[in-house]
């Protein structure tokens, strides 16, 4: 019965969170059911207090600097006129007739700097509608266009990407977001062309059928892209590329040639080599944030509403995906997970490479939440995975890789919150969009992950 009441549990939150209830609502919720259906109802207030809540407070001390500062920083590239500075450049550089790779490209550019995804559709979307209303593209394939350049390869396989899905399994596997560089390059590529190639047929078709942007009640035939009151271009990409490559610093430079014996005598507990990789992007943003703030110091009016936006803006993501954390905490407890487990890790015994991609890239379809499948699964399978890897000669760099990209696949099903709002930023409905998108964030990634896990595992990591 336990089984059945973790497969009720998983499919009720699926479902519920797909009709628009907060996650921070279902996780405790539908965790309770679970314990209630297996008949462990004696158990559920200290399942409660210590499993769950025990579990959504470790995801936040590990992780809520990198969604605060995260958060903070997109804002602060957001309203410092960064990245629409950035978006005008690459319109100008590239042209209307290109509007497609131009919004892809900005749309990369801003995210693998480590502006947040909806940071980042918000900015972005208006100059899109005007590039594609220029160009006669169907307004449709706005959203899908976007979700290539902000959801995909930037988020999970571009090596040092600062996208929290990279920065998850630092802790259990002991590695750092540069894991797998020239896997990472080649799944990047898969997933870039393959969108892009979706995306032009789409138009081609689209043109063929004289279809153009469409009848939408959005004011874009009275709109223009302005280049006016810009920030200059080499400043608004200077605290990305400061980003990448202070993360790099730190990663490959400064801390493995630090001496961590004093460290060691004030947290006697503490593994540097598990918190090296999420330091070295802690230390990164907020460098990076003092220095935009520095740049655009005569264009802060109100620099501390952009502070306190970006502050309170990392709260919900922080706690929806914690909370499915505990979550998964809780489901992992139960007697039938043991079951599940052993059918998951038996999927290829001697490759967990395999295994890994299942759990992951399930759990976040689920979920809805790469970054909450990735951490529920973590939580749950990472020890064995990392134990049979090694045994099996594996780097942990491949599972980490393998276990990014994973996570990046079944996410944007229909119920991923990132998807609902992604098309309530553009005005279209899922009907009108969803097919796209769906093409672009799982086809594309799909066949990414399993050239990452042939090569991987021909090759080993590289």
């Amino acid at each position: 019965m336990s089984i059945w009441a973790i497969l009720i549990s998983l499919l009720l939150l699926m479902f519920l969170a797909y009709r628009g209830i907060s996650v921070l609502i279902l996780a405790p919720v539908l965790a309770a059911l679970a314990v209630l259906l297996s008949g462990d109802i004696h158990l559920m207030l200290p399942i409660y207090t210590e499993t769950f809540m025990g579990a959504l407070g470790g995801y936040l001390i590990n992780y809520f600097p990198i969604f605060l500062l995260g958060a903070i920083f997109g804002q602060l590239i957001a309203d410092s006129g960064a990245a629409s500075s950035i978006a005008h450049w690459f319109t100008k550089v590239l042209g209307p007739k290109h509007a497609i790779l131009t919004v892809v490209l900005a749309c990369s550019v801003l995210t693998y700097g480590g502006v947040s995804l909806f940071v980042v559709a918000f900015a972005i979307y208006p100059i899109a509608k005007v590039m594609f209303y220029q160009a006669g593209i169907p307004k449709r394939l706005i959203p899908a266009t976007i979700a290539l350049g902000a959801f995909t390869f930037t988020m999970t396989a571009l090596p040092g990407t600062p996208a929290i899905q990279n920065a998850i399994p630092i802790p259990f596997y002991s590695t750092n977001v540069f894991a797998a560089p020239g896997l990472g390059i080649i799944a990047s590529l898969i997933m870039l062309s393959t969108g892009l190639l979706w995306l032009t047929s789409r138009v081609r078709i689209a043109h063929a059928n004289g279809e153009a942007y469409g009848e939408h009640d959005d004011g874009v035939e009275h709109e223009t892209i302005s280049g006016e009151n810009q920030m200059p271009i080499l400043l608004a990409f200077s605290p990305l590329i400061l980003v990448i490559a202070l993360n790099a610093l730190f990663t490959y430079g400064i801390f493995p040639n630090m001496d961590f014996t004093g460290i060691h005598a004030e947290f006697s507990a503490l593994d540097p080599s598990k918190k090296t990789g999420l330091w070295a992007i802690i230390v990164s943003l907020v460098i990076a944030c003092i220095w935009l703030i520095a740049i655009a110091w005569p264009r802060w009016q109100h620099l501390q509403q952009t502070i306190n936006k970006g502050t309170l803006g990392s709260m919900l993501p922080a706690f929806n995906t914690a909370s499915e954390v505990g979550y998964g905490a809780v489901i992992a407890s139960l007697a039938g997970f043991a079951i599940l487990k052993e059918l998951v890790l038996n999927v290829s015994p001697n490759n967990p490479l395999i295994s890994e991609a299942i759990a992951m890239t399930t759990l976040a379809g689920i979920t809805g939440s790469s970054s909450g499948g990735l951490s529920i699964a973590l939580q749950t399978l990472g020890a064995d995975y990392l134990r049979i890897a090694l045994e099996n000669n594996i780097n942990p760099e491949l599972l980490h890789r393998v276990a990014v990209i994973a996570a990046g696949g079944f996410d944007t099903l229909p119920h991923c919150g990132a998807i609902i709002t992604l098309l309530s930023i553009c005005g279209m409905n899922h009907r009108q969009s969803y097919l796209n998108i769906a093409a672009v964030t799982i086809i594309g990634p799909m066949i990414a992950l399993a050239a990452v896990i042939t090569l991987g595992t021909i090759f080993g990591s590289f």
